[in-house]
């Protein structure tokens, strides 16, 4: 389906993308960040903060968007990620994917400049958003386009919408080890059942499922991201506290957020000239009654019967 575009109150580049079924996606061409995502009863399943700096050069917080990190960060992804205040460009060669049938999609490229990493390195970043009804699809591409090898992390920093933290349950990340940002990135092994929320959390979960599921009790809805290319998972959480101390998040913001971000950052990705490198992301909205006892998640994260 063909997508609208047109300059928004702030004077960016923004896309419009719609599908038959009512479910609708908002695009910045700046930062290449998914801004909304609406199901078919409009209602908005990404978060933006209400005190998000909308001028450049700052990144915009909230939404979806992509962070191409330098070799050796492997610290919290809210530090981190020049693609984030980079102008993209529409994508008018977006091959060798195939043509997203029965979906709306727009695909956006970023090429370097130069300055975008520690050791200067010439590459292309493309990235095709798609969505259908109850699903929105993010595959991002890095090539690379230099003589020389480079290596580098990456994630896909998702801001979901929920209607209270502390009635949030995460599954699919018990047993895992993960660097606790909090903690100088010690490493842990997750003890929980669940991961439940009651203060701040910055933790890199290692080797994750390609299946994990972000359970709101209060909504009776559960998100289901799925993720290829990305084995890792960061969950992040600023709290009261260090909430009132980001400039750009307001002061109950936190409550109403959580990221969960499909990642690759213990091993950094290397790529040989001419190497190309292809992710995948899918995020879904599926309704559950978990509050009830009636959503089994080994249902959600498995398909089990």
């Amino acid at each position: 389906m063909p997508f609208n575009i047109y300059h928004d109150k702030h004077g960016l580049p923004r896309i419009v993308l719609t599908e038959p079924k009512g479910s609708s996606a908002e695009v910045l061409l700046y930062g290449g960040q998914v801004v909304s995502w609406k199901n078919q009863r409009k209602e908005e399943l990404l978060f933006m903060s209400s005190k998000g700096n909308w001028k450049q050069p700052k990144a915009i917080r909230g939404g979806i968007s992509s962070c191409f990190l330098r070799f050796g960060d492997l610290g919290s992804l809210e530090q981190y990620g020049f693609t984030r205040n980079r102008m993209w460009s529409l994508d008018r060669d977006p091959s060798p994917l195939p043509p997203s049938d029965n979906q709306s999609s727009v695909d956006l490229i970023l090429k370097s400049t130069g300055v975008d990493l520690k050791t200067p390195r010439s590459f292309e970043f493309r990235l095709r958003i798609s969505i259908s009804p109850g699903k929105l699809i993010l595959i991002p591409r890095v090539r690379n386009t230099d003589s020389k090898a480079f290596s580098f992390t990456f994630a896909l920093c998702n801001y979901l919408s929920v209607s209270d933290i502390s009635e949030v349950r995460i599954e699919g990340l018990e047993t895992l080890d993960y660097f606790d940002n909090l903690m100088n990135r010690s490493r842990f092994t997750e003890q929980a059942d669940a991961i439940t929320f009651d203060g701040e959390i910055d933790r890199v979960y290692l080797r994750s499922p390609s299946k994990i599921a972000i359970i709101d009790h209060e909504k009776k809805r559960t998100f289901v991201l799925q993720k290829n290319a990305m084995p890792d998972a960061v969950v992040w959480n600023p709290w009261e506290r260090k909430g009132k101390t980001l400039p750009d998040l307001g002061v109950d913001d936190y409550k109403f957020m959580i990221c969960v971000n499909s990642a690759a950052m213990e091993n950094p990705i290397i790529l040989k000239p001419s190497e190309e490198w292809k992710g995948y992301q899918e995020i879904s909205t599926v309704s559950s009654s978990y509050c009830s006892g009636q959503l089994d998640p080994l249902k959600v994260l498995y398909g089990l019967h």
